[in-house]
């Protein structure tokens, strides 16, 4: 993506102010509904069309055009908006009545401000069966309960076929082939949610596997959440059902107009399946010897048809192949797959093993004194056991997962070849819209960690991990996420899923959310930080995809939650703080005081207060985008309520915060809780409580989402960088130098010697901590959405650079199209910017420590390029159109920071060739260790020192050419 965005930028940088040597068409791509390509048989409500122009020199869309057809040749339209000037790309209703099992086709036509014209290919969407009856029955297997059942039958058709589709739920999971075929490219359907409130049904085009003639459909059933072990003890089993059962309705047309209906009914009949065991946890055994002529009947199942509805969840697909990187042989004598990569999906392989021959794979996210190890994945045995029947086959897992980088092979007959396996990387359809890269490539590595912790956890449910005994879809780590995974990822219809069923898991709690959504077997929840995210979660989706269908279908959700906040304060007295129920609080926060307690160090009653006004503001937000306005105003006057209680509460007269964590200061700055007046005191005592701590992280899943976020906005985005560039315990990069390919559930998951530091909770695939994802993209390439255009149809660009890393770029494709941002330095410290702002969108760009008269745009002047600017302080703020900028200058206060002996001996210490230097010069017998030694001597730099011990000026002279040499 990198690379293609800047071939275009080379191409298109002239064409602001002066015509481009060659003339590229406008063109209209990325059509989507409700922000799903081509979505077929989905639950779609009033579909939402949007789509993104590129390739013209226009600044804004004049009008558009939207038509609806039930033909790709637009010969039936059924609709046609006409050519208005108020449809909106980001998110324009279509105002017309479905019908069910239907496929409309639809395009778009623009009209820009300079006169370009285009009209869009078709796109398509159809619909499910909506409100149409069933024909289908619900069957269910007359075999033991634990056997796994495969339900068939044959049926003839007649005539020459133009169309089919099959309507299909199976309990637990369920896949479906047509005359041996597979039909769809999707895996664990009808996929995860709370099952005792809907139940989704799936739709697929099989106009390509049936004939005319006889044909066969089989549907294997399989365990999963629904029927199989699975919850919060690791342990339970039949949390939502305890049986199998289909639903499979088959509707062909024929090519004379007429059609005819195969339903599932009690001429279907069920045989064994040769998956013979398996569950989420565990995994699955698979034996190609077995063979049963023997067939059973099926009776008429109890489930009804009222919690029935089309599908919401994306497809689960393949998403990308592995290769095995090595094949080891550890001291134990074992054959190990190394995937290179901590992944989440199956291994895929060939063999023609004799028959009889039982191959077991086992999977694991770690070795251990090189050997093979999973002990952290508690009680989940994550192993896959096949029995060969001596034919060629391709052989993987139907109904289980694993999250895995290292494959312990057992049982393969001869030499094992690594070409004989693939790795399957699983997940929802979504599309990655984001890029990053930086001169740096630990930083580069912790991105891409970040980004497959979310391709291993976005499998259907954003789980807090993919391999242990759990995988369950908790709503603090989806939270502190969302925001990183809709600049990774197009993550609305995944959000909107998990949204609808969080409401749903709401309904029976009076507002109350639970830990995990879907709530499985877990009984508790409205812990803050992690129930708030009934309200973080829909506020980030609308802020970065403009559409307000997703505020509309969240709001009563947000709202009962804000008025389950507001219940329980008012039940304990009423003073607009949050003092009761269970809170996690700073989970795995390094600060508090019993070690073994994941609980970390931050007053929980200022965590939940804090939340209680940041929900409540959110909801407040939410109603005004709605029209609502008397509830915004009486959110928001309970919002401002709460914060005059915590302000009582945990402020000082003179605005001294009590609490004196990292997170506390993080999070009072973030939520906005700072008297005015004293916010500086407040930014101040940040910075103290970081130097005692080392300038290092402390936080756990509450402050560490925000604390970088907190510094560069308070004008320490020299401590955020530190925080990001530290490579020892505890950091982010400390990981990455360990090897870790995804982000760790602890800060010390794995100690530096390689060994695991715990078993019982301790998660290689824990994507909570790669919310420093989301301050990369934010700030380090500076591409924010605003609030008052979300959708990025107006962004504020604003990096903030550090000469630590000497370049930086990433790019995102918005709702409004590509934005790309891009900063280097070179040797002598200028700087020079590239920006793209997509066709009818702008932004505010702000570039620090500039002065505007030394400004280049495009190689010119701003004022030649009739830009308006404003100084701002330190900073240049700058209002661009769509386009493309290449802008420099030199700062006017330099980046390069340079030790000298006027530096704090502190900071000298932590250098290694800095404290080399130095060392010679100070007292024998001096604490050389900066940890300990920062507490009796402060910032005193060896200049202050000198007045103490004998140092002579010329030395100190001569060392400060040597200290400036060393780059910092």
């Amino acid at each position: 993506m990198a690379s293609l965005y800047f071939d275009i930028f080379e191409l298109r940088k002239k064409g602001n102010g002066t015509k481009s040597e060659r003339k590229i068409p406008m063109k209209i791509s990325r059509l989507r509904t409700n922000r799903m390509v081509s979505p077929l048989g989905f639950t779609l409500g009033k579909p939402q069309l949007s789509y993104v122009v590129s390739e013209t020199e226009a600044k804004k869309q004049a009008a558009a055009r939207v038509e609806v057809a039930l033909d790709a040749i637009f010969s039936n339209v059924v609709f046609d908006s006409g050519k208005r000037e108020d449809i909106d790309s980001l998110a324009f209703e279509l105002p017309i009545q479905l019908e069910p099992r239907t496929r409309y086709y639809w395009r778009v036509e623009a009209w820009a401000d300079n006169g370009d014209h285009a009209r869009s290919e078709a796109a398509w969407f159809e619909t499910a069966k909506m409100d149409e009856p069933w024909k289908a029955e619900w069957i269910v297997p007359e075999l033991d309960r634990d056997v796994h059942p495969v339900l068939g039958r044959t049926f003839e058709l007649t005539g020459a076929i133009r169309s089919a589709r099959a309507y299909v739920c199976g309990l637990g999971l369920y896949e479906m082939t047509i005359n041996g075929a597979k039909a769809g490219d999707e895996y664990f359907a009808p996929h995860f949610n709370a099952y005792q409130k809907w139940l989704q049904y799936q739709t697929y085009d099989v106009t390509e596997l049936l004939k005319q003639g006889t044909n066969q459909v089989e549907v294997s059933l399989g365990n999963g959440l629904y029927k199989g072990r699975f919850g919060f003890s690791g342990h339970t089993a039949e949390i939502y059902g305890n049986e199998f059962a289909l639903l499979c309705e088959i509707v062909v047309e024929y090519a004379d107009g007429s059609s005819v209906v195969i339903p599932s009914d009690k001429t279907w009949s069920a045989k064994r399946s040769r998956v013979m065991d398996g569950n989420l946890y565990d995994g699955e055994t698979y034996d190609a010897t077995f063979e049963s002529a023997e067939t059973f009947p099926v009776r008429k199942g109890e489930l009804g048809y009222e919690r029935l509805m089309a599908r919401l969840s994306l497809p689960v697909v393949v998403k990308d192949e592995l290769k095995p990187l090595e094949v080891i042989r550890t001291p134990a004598g074992e054959t190990v797959l190394d995937m290179g990569q901590n992944m989440v999906g199956w291994i895929r392989f060939q063999t023609s093993a004799p028959r009889g021959t039982v191959i077991r794979l086992q999977h694991g996210e770690v070795l251990q004194e090189g050997n093979f190890y999973r002990d952290n994945l508690r009680t989940a045995k994550a192993e896959y056991v096949y029995t060969a029947d001596g034919r060629e086959r391709e052989v993987r897992p139907f109904f289980t997962f694993f999250g895995f980088r290292y494959v312990k092979v057992e049982g393969w007959p001869g030499e094992l070849n690594p070409d004989d396996f693939t790795g399957c990387v699983l997940y929802s359809d979504l599309e990655e819209i984001g890029s990053f890269e930086t001169s740096d490539p630990l930083v580069n590595r912790l991105f891409q960690n970040a980004l497959w912790g979310q391709k291993g956890n976005f499998l259907d449910v954003p789980t807090d991990c993919p391999q242990r005994d759990e995988r369950m879809g908790w709503t603090g780590d989806a939270q502190v996420f969302s925001g990183t995974a809709c600049f990774n990822m197009d993550s609305f219809a995944f959000f909107r899923k998990y949204g609808y069923d969080m409401a749903r898991e709401q309904e029976d709690r009076g507002g109350m959310v639970p830990m995990v959504v879907p709530a499985t077997n877990v009984q508790g929840g409205g812990s803050s930080a992690w129930a708030d995210a009934a309200t973080i979660i829909p506020w980030n989706v609308y802020l970065h995809y403009g559409d307000r269908s997703i505020l509309e279908q969240q709001f009563d959700s947000m709202k009962a939650w804000a008025d389950y906040i507001i219940k329980a304060d008012e039940e304990a007295g009423g003073r607009r703080l949050w003092t009761t129920g269970f809170h996690f609080g700073d989970w795995l926060a390094l600060d508090g005081s019993n070690p073994d307690s994941p609980m970390g160090g931050t007053d929980t009653d200022f965590i939940a207060s804090a939340y209680y006004r940041y929900s409540t503001q959110l909801t407040a937000k939410a109603a005004k985008v709605l029209g609502r306005n008397d509830l915004a105003a009486y959110y928001e006057r309970i919002s401002e309520e709460v914060k005059s209680a915590i302000e009582d509460e945990f402020f000082s007269k003179n605005g001294r915060l009590a609490l004196d964590t990292q997170t506390a200061y993080a999070v009072a700055l973030f939520m906005d809780l700072v008297p005015g007046a004293y916010r500086q005191r407040v930014v101040e005592a940040l910075r103290k409580r970081l130097k005692l701590d080392r300038n290092h992280l402390k936080t756990g899943f509450v402050g560490t989402p925000y604390l970088n976020l907190v510094l560069s906005a308070q004008g320490c985005n020299d401590l955020a960088y530190t925080l990001l560039l530290n490579d020892d315990y505890p950091s982010w990069l400390y990981a990455v130098k360990l090897g870790a390919t995804t982000i760790w559930e602890r800060w010390n998951s794995i100690m530096p010697d390689g060994s695991i530091s715990s078993t019982g909770m301790n998660s290689l695939n824990h994507y909570a901590y790669g919310a420093i994802a989301e301050w990369m993209y934010r700030v380090v390439a500076g591409i924010n959405p605003t609030e008052e255009a979300p959708g990025f149809r107006r962004a504020e660009l604003a990096p903030q650079p550090d000469f630590r890393l000497r370049s930086a770029k990433a790019g995102v494709e918005t709702a409004s199209g590509l934005y790309r941002s891009e900063w280097s330095f070179d040797d002598e410290g200028n700087l020079a910017f590239r920006f793209e702002i997509p066709f009818n969108a702008s932004a505010t760009v702000r570039l620090p420590r500039a002065d505007a008269a030394t400004i280049t745009l495009n190689g010119d002047s701003i004022a030649a390029n009739g830009v308006s600017s404003l100084q701002m302080g330190e900073d240049v703020r700058l209002e661009l159109d769509a386009g493309s900028y290449d802008i420099r200058y030199t700062p006017t206060r330099s980046y390069i920071k340079r030790f000298s002996t006027y530096s704090p001996l502190v900071e000298l210490l932590y250098n290694v060739q800095a404290k080399t230097l130095i060392a010679s010069l100070l007292p024998h017998g001096m604490e050389l260790n900066p940890d300990t030694l920062g507490a009796s001597i402060g910032d005193a730099s060896l200049r202050d020192l000198a007045a103490y011990y004998p140092m002579e000026a010329s030395m100190l002279d001569e060392l400060d050419a040597k200290l400036k040499a060393i780059p910092v």
